[in-house]
């Protein structure tokens, strides 16, 4: 399916991700709804394998779909975010049996978190696993959580490779073995899901271990070849959250341009449309949010160009990313924040969307 195909489908889904965005703020994960109408359509797949029914978008054209899907909601945009990050890291690091196995589900949704919150325990045929990993975004919907883990031996202490490094592994937990602990409550991204998941004593076999953990720090190391897994660990770990903050400075845009043209200020004649200064802080939100964009796209676009050429991005490149990712994730909270300010009082209250516009926006 091509990108423009993709972005078709976030159309599609539009009214449903909107009705049920409230319920999704009051319950503080994503409605199982949403989430299994987006695997369906193949959101989450957008940068999976070709092979594991993905799209293999590149990372720009990722960026877009998860603008769109912010834009309508920005936690369930930062859900669907973190679930094209698992999904696609997830089938790229198993054997390719195994994926095929488990992507033959076309419902398949994966939570996931690569910090070593986990232990694991070598076993015959296995690890026994324990651990408890916090921001697990989407796991209410989760088939299966994808958790690094540092691996001990008998006594508790942490296991060391040949060059003394400690060893770590990855564990596909299945739903029916983990626990979700409810521990999100939040001011922003409250229906994004993000509590913890908790595992205690689960044998996971062989076949179910990964390791991703490269020699070199920020290295992963995948099954799958392919130019998307080759991206450089830190700058693919900034590139997509960049497409929530700055999908929700676009609908942020777009809320305070209708509220403009409706609302007349007390004690005015004119709308705030109508007003310079009101002008001229649309303007310049435009400007900071076009701006910062089009650095991520550009900076993004030349390491995947590198990478697509079968080379290794440069130190220079790689800061480009870092700073372009990190400069529009903090120029589209400034964004909001202008907008909410210019909207006056009525931005205050739960019906404007620029309230929960900008708790969310503050969040990423």
């Amino acid at each position: 399916m091509s990108r423009i195909g993709a972005l078709d489908r976030v159309r599609e889904l539009e009214p449903l991700i909107r009705d049920h965005a409230d319920q999704a703020e009051r319950q503080r994960h994503l409605p199982n709804e949403v989430a299994v109408a987006m695997a369906h359509a193949g959101l989450y797949r957008v940068g999976a394998s070709r092979e594991l029914g993905g799209e293999e978008l590149d990372p720009c054209r990722q960026i877009e779909v998860i603008e769109a899907v912010s834009a309508i909601d920005g936690a369930t945009g930062w859900n669907l975010m973190i679930g094209i990050e698992v999904m696609g890291l997830f089938g790229a690091a198993l054997e390719p049996d195994v994926a095929q196995e488990i992507y033959a589900d076309p419902a398949l949704i994966a939570s996931g978190a690569l910090n070593p919150q986990g232990r694991a325990r070598r076993v015959d045929g296995g690890y026994r696993v324990s651990g408890q990993w916090p921001f697990a975004s989407g796991c209410h919907n989760a088939g299966w959580f994808w958790g690094q883990c540092l691996v001990v031996g008998e006594d508790g202490t942490p296991a060391r490779g040949e060059d003394g490094r400690v060893e770590l592994v990855e564990a596909a937990i299945a739903a029916a073995d983990f626990e979700i602990i409810d521990t999100w409550h939040v001011a922003g991204m409250r229906g994004s899901g993000s509590h913890d998941i908790s595992a205690a004593d689960v044998f996971v076999p062989d076949r179910l271990i990964t390791r991703v953990s490269g020699a070199d720090a920020g290295a992963m190391r995948f099954t799958d070849e392919s130019p998307l897994y080759r991206v450089p660990a830190f700058a693919r770990l900034a590139y997509n959250k960049v497409g929530v903050s700055t999908g929700i400075a676009i609908a942020a845009l777009e809320a305070f341009r209708l509220l403009a043209t409706e609302k007349t200020p007390r004690a005015s004649r004119s709308t705030l449309a109508e007003k310079a200064v009101v002008q001229v802080t649309f303007a310049e939100a435009s400007m900071l949010l076009r701006s910062s964009r089009s650095y991520v796209m550009e900076a993004v676009g030349d390491v995947w160009d590198v990478v697509v050429a079968g080379g290794t991005p440069s130190v220079e490149q790689r800061m480009h990313v870092h700073l372009a990712c990190s400069s529009a994730a903090r120029s589209a909270v400034k964004v909001v924040e202008m907008l909410h300010a210019a909207a006056g009082t009525t931005a205050n209250f739960e019906s404007s969307p620029l309230e929960r516009q900008l708790r969310n926006v503050r969040v990423v």
